[in-house]
């Protein structure tokens, strides 16, 4: 065994993790942590094949993300995501950057012991509908680099961070996913989307009435052709919630956000109908 920085070549690699443990990553997705923080993705190597994986992203240095904690099915139980979550621990220490992640139920107690501690709870939303056979999405004219900037600069109030890198970078490769709900040249509500490797992801949304809320997500649905759609919402977000269910979306599973260092950047999580993804935050 052994454990190194990930470089472009492991890419398929972590995506064959990722698809093993039923993630909907694609190789972009992995492609953004290493262009991002190519000294704080790790891979662990055997006989010349990765069989685990863990990943950090910063936001500026007001905290860092960890996300892409995977084992191969066949070397569970060994200690490998400990010590390549432990690897990932020890990189942002040394910055004296804090650490978030999203958590699933197993995962949260070793995040405990390792320090994190709840945020806030995030609930994942699935959509299963019928095919769009031969039926086209309707035009999308996507973001104007006004809508964009105005967007960017509410983001970093609302995320607590500045990840426009991360946004110009969603809005590049699905356009057709951005979008603003302004009034009176000022956003009100936005939303960004990725195509997943089984579905398509919305994320983040955000919006401060109903209104602009449903605005969003129904212009999400009716330019997704894909059969399976993917939420994660604050689950106290009543009106997210309440939206989720009236169209026909269903829980899937918890994720309890959870920090390690200082929360000094919470951002206003009560003002997002749902997170870009836990891989991201």
């Amino acid at each position: 065994m052994r454990l190194r920085s990930m470089i472009e070549d492991d890419i398929p690699g972590g995506l064959r993790l990722s698809t093993q443990a039923g993630w909907n990553q694609t190789a972009s997705d992995w492609r953004r942590f290493l262009e991002r923080s190519p000294q704080g993705c790790f891979v662990m190597e055997r006989d010349g094949t990765v069989v685990g994986t863990a990943a950090t992203i910063a936001y500026q240095d007001r905290f860092a993300w960890i996300g892409m904690v995977l084992v191969d099915a066949d070397f569970r139980q060994q200690g490998i995501g400990t010590r390549l979550l432990e690897r990932a621990i020890e990189l942002l220490d040394r910055t004296a950057v804090p650490a978030k992640l999203d958590a699933t139920p197993i995962g949260k107690p070793l995040y405990a012991k390792l320090g994190f501690t709840p945020e806030y709870e995030i609930e994942r939303w699935v959509l299963r509908r019928r095919p769009f056979p031969g039926a086209a999405a309707p035009p999308c004219p996507g973001l104007t680099s006004g809508e964009e900037e105005r967007i960017f600069s509410l983001d970093r109030k609302l995320f607590g961070a500045d990840r426009t890198f991360l946004l110009r970078s969603l809005a590049g490769e699905a356009p057709e996913f951005a979008m603003a709900a302004p009034q009176d040249g000022h956003p009100r509500g936005y939303a960004f989307g990725r195509r997943g490797l089984f579905a398509d992801h919305l994320g983040p949304w955000v919006a401060d009435s109903r209104r602009e809320a449903k605005e969003l997500l129904d212009g999400f649905l009716a330019r997704s052709r894909r059969e399976t759609v993917i939420v994660d919402a604050i689950r106290s977000n009543a009106m997210a919630v309440a939206l989720l269910e009236e169209s026909g979306f269903a829980r899937s599973r918890p994720l309890t956000r959870m920090v390690r260092g200082p929360n000094n950047a919470p951002g206003l999580p009560e003002a997002l109908c749902a997170i870009l993804g836990p891989e991201f935050g």
